[in-house]
Protein backbone atom coordinates (compact mmCIF):
# COMPACT_ATOMS: atom_id res chain seq x y z
CA UNK A 1 0.00 0.00 0.00
CA UNK A 2 1.36 3.41 -1.26
CA UNK A 3 1.97 5.83 1.73
CA UNK A 4 -0.34 8.88 1.56
CA UNK A 5 1.75 11.62 0.82
CA UNK A 6 2.07 14.93 2.87
CA UNK A 7 -0.12 16.94 1.10
CA UNK A 8 -3.05 14.18 0.64
CA UNK A 9 -3.07 14.71 4.65
CA UNK A 10 -2.67 17.99 4.57
CA UNK A 11 -5.94 17.73 2.63
CA UNK A 12 -7.53 15.43 5.26
CA UNK A 13 -6.87 17.59 8.11
CA UNK A 14 -8.94 20.22 6.22
CA UNK A 15 -11.79 17.69 5.49
CA UNK A 16 -11.84 16.95 9.27
CA UNK A 17 -11.39 20.72 10.12
CA UNK A 18 -14.05 21.72 8.18
CA UNK A 19 -16.83 19.00 9.62
CA UNK A 20 -16.26 19.86 13.18
CA UNK A 21 -16.42 23.57 12.10
CA UNK A 22 -19.66 22.33 10.61
CA UNK A 23 -20.78 20.75 13.80
CA UNK A 24 -20.55 24.10 15.62
CA UNK A 25 -23.48 25.69 13.63
CA UNK A 26 -25.45 22.47 13.88
CA UNK A 27 -25.21 22.40 17.11
CA UNK A 28 -25.10 25.91 18.27
CA UNK A 29 -28.69 26.68 16.18
CA UNK A 30 -30.30 24.00 18.75
CA UNK A 31 -29.06 25.67 21.74
CA UNK A 32 -28.69 29.07 20.95
CA UNK A 33 -31.82 30.11 23.21
CA UNK A 34 -31.09 28.01 26.30
CA UNK A 35 -27.97 30.10 27.09
CA UNK A 36 -26.69 33.47 26.80
CA UNK A 37 -23.98 33.32 23.92
CA UNK A 38 -21.25 35.35 26.44
CA UNK A 39 -21.67 32.73 29.15
CA UNK A 40 -21.66 29.56 27.09
CA UNK A 41 -18.11 30.81 24.86
CA UNK A 42 -16.96 31.89 28.95
CA UNK A 43 -17.15 28.50 29.77
CA UNK A 44 -15.68 27.33 26.28
CA UNK A 45 -12.88 29.58 26.31
CA UNK A 46 -12.26 28.57 29.95
CA UNK A 47 -12.01 24.18 28.68
CA UNK A 48 -10.36 25.36 25.70
CA UNK A 49 -7.54 27.53 27.70
CA UNK A 50 -6.91 24.29 29.92
CA UNK A 51 -6.82 21.93 26.97
CA UNK A 52 -4.34 24.30 24.83
CA UNK A 53 -2.39 25.62 27.46
CA UNK A 54 -2.00 21.81 28.56
CA UNK A 55 -0.59 20.84 25.12
CA UNK A 56 1.36 23.67 25.34
CA UNK A 57 3.14 22.75 28.21
CA UNK A 58 3.59 19.18 27.10
CA UNK A 59 5.10 20.90 23.62
CA UNK A 60 8.07 23.34 24.73
CA UNK A 61 6.59 25.22 27.72
CA UNK A 62 5.10 28.70 27.86
CA UNK A 63 8.36 31.16 27.99
CA UNK A 64 8.07 34.34 30.18
CA UNK A 65 8.75 36.13 27.05
CA UNK A 66 5.19 35.54 25.42
CA UNK A 67 3.64 37.54 28.07
CA UNK A 68 5.64 41.01 26.66
CA UNK A 69 3.00 43.28 25.35
CA UNK A 70 0.07 41.42 26.46
CA UNK A 71 -2.21 44.37 24.86
CA UNK A 72 -1.89 42.40 21.60
CA UNK A 73 -3.73 38.99 23.28
CA UNK A 74 -6.18 41.63 24.35
CA UNK A 75 -6.92 42.88 20.86
CA UNK A 76 -6.80 38.75 19.39
CA UNK A 77 -9.11 37.82 22.42
CA UNK A 78 -11.54 40.74 22.07
CA UNK A 79 -12.40 40.05 18.32
CA UNK A 80 -12.43 36.39 18.94
CA UNK A 81 -14.69 36.95 21.65
CA UNK A 82 -17.19 39.22 19.57
CA UNK A 83 -17.22 36.18 16.63
CA UNK A 84 -18.17 33.69 18.93
CA UNK A 85 -20.11 35.24 21.09
CA UNK A 86 -22.14 37.02 17.60
CA UNK A 87 -22.60 33.53 15.88
CA UNK A 88 -24.15 32.32 19.07
CA UNK A 89 -26.45 35.07 19.10
CA UNK A 90 -27.45 35.23 14.83
CA UNK A 91 -27.64 31.23 15.43
CA UNK A 92 -31.21 32.19 17.61
CA UNK A 93 -32.89 33.06 14.50
CA UNK A 94 -30.49 32.07 11.63
CA UNK A 95 -30.76 28.57 10.18
CA UNK A 96 -27.70 26.73 10.32
CA UNK A 97 -26.69 26.33 7.11
CA UNK A 98 -27.46 29.92 6.36
CA UNK A 99 -24.89 31.10 8.94
CA UNK A 100 -22.17 28.69 7.57
CA UNK A 101 -23.24 30.61 4.21
CA UNK A 102 -22.60 34.12 5.95
CA UNK A 103 -18.86 32.32 7.38
CA UNK A 104 -18.26 31.68 3.45
CA UNK A 105 -17.87 35.33 3.27
CA UNK A 106 -15.39 35.27 5.91
CA UNK A 107 -12.34 34.86 3.22
CA UNK A 108 -13.07 37.81 1.02
CA UNK A 109 -13.46 40.23 4.04
CA UNK A 110 -10.36 38.56 5.31
CA UNK A 111 -8.44 39.47 1.48
CA UNK A 112 -9.89 43.51 2.12
CA UNK A 113 -8.24 43.11 5.88
CA UNK A 114 -5.62 42.00 4.86
CA UNK A 115 -4.48 44.75 1.97
CA UNK A 116 -5.43 47.47 4.29
CA UNK A 117 -3.31 45.86 6.99
CA UNK A 118 -0.29 44.10 5.29
CA UNK A 119 -0.68 44.96 1.60
CA UNK A 120 -1.03 41.27 1.13
CA UNK A 121 -2.66 40.71 -3.20
CA UNK A 122 -4.78 39.10 -3.65
CA UNK A 123 -3.86 36.42 -7.49
CA UNK A 124 -6.63 36.59 -10.22
CA UNK A 125 -7.61 32.61 -9.57
CA UNK A 126 -8.48 33.19 -6.20
CA UNK A 127 -10.21 36.55 -6.91
CA UNK A 128 -12.56 34.03 -9.46
CA UNK A 129 -12.87 31.16 -6.09
CA UNK A 130 -13.81 34.28 -3.97
CA UNK A 131 -16.20 35.37 -6.00
CA UNK A 132 -17.88 32.12 -6.41
CA UNK A 133 -17.89 31.27 -3.23
CA UNK A 134 -19.60 35.04 -2.34
CA UNK A 135 -22.28 34.38 -5.12
CA UNK A 136 -22.73 31.26 -3.71
CA UNK A 137 -23.50 32.22 -0.08
CA UNK A 138 -25.51 35.41 -1.07
CA UNK A 139 -27.60 32.54 -2.89
CA UNK A 140 -28.08 30.78 0.27
CA UNK A 141 -28.44 33.93 2.64
CA UNK A 142 -31.07 34.64 1.02
CA UNK A 143 -32.81 31.57 0.81
CA UNK A 144 -32.77 31.79 -3.10
CA UNK A 145 -35.29 34.68 -3.16
CA UNK A 146 -34.67 36.83 -5.98
CA UNK A 147 -36.87 39.72 -4.41
CA UNK A 148 -35.15 39.56 -1.21
CA UNK A 149 -31.99 39.66 -2.62
CA UNK A 150 -32.57 42.46 -4.81
CA UNK A 151 -33.84 44.60 -1.86
CA UNK A 152 -30.99 43.14 0.17
CA UNK A 153 -34.06 41.79 2.89
CA UNK A 154 -31.40 39.80 5.26
CA UNK A 155 -32.54 38.17 7.83
CA UNK A 156 -31.58 39.83 11.48
CA UNK A 157 -29.58 36.41 12.68
CA UNK A 158 -27.68 36.39 9.24
CA UNK A 159 -26.78 40.34 9.83
CA UNK A 160 -25.49 39.76 13.17
CA UNK A 161 -23.20 36.33 12.52
CA UNK A 162 -21.77 38.86 9.37
CA UNK A 163 -20.60 41.11 11.67
CA UNK A 164 -18.84 38.90 13.89
CA UNK A 165 -17.62 37.42 10.58
CA UNK A 166 -16.11 40.86 10.15
CA UNK A 167 -14.45 40.87 13.53
CA UNK A 168 -12.87 37.43 12.30
CA UNK A 169 -11.43 38.56 8.96
CA UNK A 170 -9.83 40.88 11.08
CA UNK A 171 -8.45 38.55 13.20
CA UNK A 172 -6.77 36.78 10.44
CA UNK A 173 -4.64 39.60 9.40
CA UNK A 174 -3.91 41.13 12.93
CA UNK A 175 -2.28 37.31 14.10
CA UNK A 176 0.76 38.26 11.46
CA UNK A 177 1.01 41.22 12.16
CA UNK A 178 1.24 40.97 16.31
CA UNK A 179 3.00 37.97 16.18
CA UNK A 180 6.32 38.51 17.70
CA UNK A 181 7.49 35.14 17.10
CA UNK A 182 6.00 33.25 19.46
CA UNK A 183 4.96 29.50 19.09
CA UNK A 184 1.50 29.17 17.34
CA UNK A 185 -0.07 27.07 20.06
CA UNK A 186 1.62 29.37 22.55
CA UNK A 187 0.42 32.33 21.04
CA UNK A 188 -3.53 30.83 21.08
CA UNK A 189 -2.94 30.44 24.34
CA UNK A 190 -2.67 33.85 24.88
CA UNK A 191 -5.16 34.84 23.05
CA UNK A 192 -8.01 32.73 24.59
CA UNK A 193 -7.01 33.38 28.05
CA UNK A 194 -7.48 37.17 27.02
CA UNK A 195 -10.54 36.46 25.46
CA UNK A 196 -11.67 34.56 28.64
CA UNK A 197 -11.01 37.58 30.78
CA UNK A 198 -13.09 39.86 28.46
CA UNK A 199 -15.89 37.57 28.60
CA UNK A 200 -15.60 37.32 32.33
CA UNK A 201 -16.03 41.30 32.62
CA UNK A 202 -18.15 41.77 30.02
CA UNK A 203 -20.45 38.49 30.41
CA UNK A 204 -20.80 39.02 34.54
CA UNK A 205 -24.00 39.42 34.63
CA UNK A 206 -24.95 36.46 32.27
CA UNK A 207 -22.71 34.06 33.93
CA UNK A 208 -24.46 34.94 37.61
CA UNK A 209 -28.14 34.72 35.93
CA UNK A 210 -27.41 31.39 34.11
CA UNK A 211 -28.92 28.23 35.91
CA UNK A 212 -25.71 25.90 35.33
CA UNK A 213 -27.54 23.32 36.53
CA UNK A 214 -30.65 23.63 35.38
CA UNK A 215 -28.97 23.69 31.80
CA UNK A 216 -29.66 20.64 29.81
CA UNK A 217 -27.48 17.70 28.60
CA UNK A 218 -27.73 18.64 25.11
CA UNK A 219 -26.23 22.24 26.01
CA UNK A 220 -23.39 20.88 27.96
CA UNK A 221 -22.61 18.59 25.11
CA UNK A 222 -22.50 21.68 22.81
CA UNK A 223 -20.19 23.63 25.51
CA UNK A 224 -17.84 20.71 25.24
CA UNK A 225 -17.75 20.22 21.46
CA UNK A 226 -17.40 23.60 20.42
CA UNK A 227 -14.51 23.53 23.89
CA UNK A 228 -12.86 21.06 22.63
CA UNK A 229 -13.87 19.92 18.43
CA UNK A 230 -14.73 23.19 17.37
CA UNK A 231 -11.65 25.21 19.16
CA UNK A 232 -8.82 22.90 20.35
CA UNK A 233 -9.01 20.10 18.08
CA UNK A 234 -9.79 22.23 14.52
CA UNK A 235 -7.06 24.82 15.66
CA UNK A 236 -4.49 21.39 15.85
CA UNK A 237 -5.84 20.07 12.48
CA UNK A 238 -5.11 23.82 11.14
CA UNK A 239 -1.87 24.28 12.20
CA UNK A 240 -1.34 21.00 10.90
CA UNK A 241 -2.83 21.63 7.50
CA UNK A 242 -0.64 24.58 6.81
CA UNK A 243 2.97 23.11 7.22
CA UNK A 244 1.90 21.14 4.32
CA UNK A 245 -0.35 23.01 1.42
CA UNK A 246 -0.46 26.70 0.55
CA UNK A 247 -2.30 28.78 2.17
CA UNK A 248 -4.87 29.10 -0.67
CA UNK A 249 -5.95 25.73 -0.24
CA UNK A 250 -6.16 25.98 3.32
CA UNK A 251 -8.36 28.94 2.90
CA UNK A 252 -10.53 26.92 0.50
CA UNK A 253 -11.99 24.62 2.63
CA UNK A 254 -13.95 27.04 4.35
CA UNK A 255 -16.36 26.76 1.42
CA UNK A 256 -17.04 22.99 1.99
CA UNK A 257 -19.11 24.39 5.76
CA UNK A 258 -22.29 24.97 4.32
CA UNK A 259 -22.11 21.04 2.90
CA UNK A 260 -20.88 19.44 6.35
CA UNK A 261 -24.09 21.64 7.75
CA UNK A 262 -26.69 19.94 5.52
CA UNK A 263 -25.33 16.53 6.64
CA UNK A 264 -24.74 17.29 10.03
CA UNK A 265 -28.78 18.72 9.93
CA UNK A 266 -29.80 15.59 7.98
CA UNK A 267 -27.94 13.09 10.51
CA UNK A 268 -29.89 15.87 13.22
CA UNK A 269 -32.92 15.11 11.94
CA UNK A 270 -33.59 18.60 10.92
CA UNK A 271 -33.95 18.05 7.18
CA UNK A 272 -32.13 19.52 4.00
CA UNK A 273 -33.01 22.62 2.73
CA UNK A 274 -35.36 23.77 -0.53
CA UNK A 275 -33.78 22.40 -3.70
CA UNK A 276 -33.47 26.11 -4.90
CA UNK A 277 -31.04 27.02 -1.95
CA UNK A 278 -28.64 23.66 -2.81
CA UNK A 279 -27.22 26.20 -5.95
CA UNK A 280 -25.91 28.12 -3.82
CA UNK A 281 -23.94 25.14 -2.16
CA UNK A 282 -22.88 24.11 -5.48
CA UNK A 283 -21.34 27.55 -6.34
CA UNK A 284 -19.55 26.94 -2.81
CA UNK A 285 -18.61 23.53 -3.89
CA UNK A 286 -16.97 25.71 -7.25
CA UNK A 287 -15.33 27.74 -5.09
CA UNK A 288 -13.15 25.00 -3.47
CA UNK A 289 -12.21 23.34 -6.34
CA UNK A 290 -11.23 26.72 -7.69
CA UNK A 291 -8.99 27.55 -4.91
CA UNK A 292 -7.42 24.16 -4.40
CA UNK A 293 -6.35 24.32 -8.23
CA UNK A 294 -5.07 28.09 -8.12
CA UNK A 295 -3.09 27.31 -4.87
Amino acid sequence: MTPMTEPAKGHLAMLAFSLLVAGSFALGAIVANDIAPMALNAVRFAIAGVVIGAVAVATGGIPRSTWVAPWRYLILGGLFAIYFVLMFEGLKTAPPVSAAAVFTLTPIMSGIAGWFLLRQITTPGMALGLAFGGAGALWVVFRADWAALLGFRIGQGELIYFLGCAAHAIYTPMVARLNRGERPLVFTFGMIIAALLILLVAGAPALMATDWAGLGWVVWATIFYVAICASSMTFVLLQYATLRLPSAKVMAYTYLTPSWVILWEVCLGNGAPPAAVLLGIALTAVALLVLLKTG
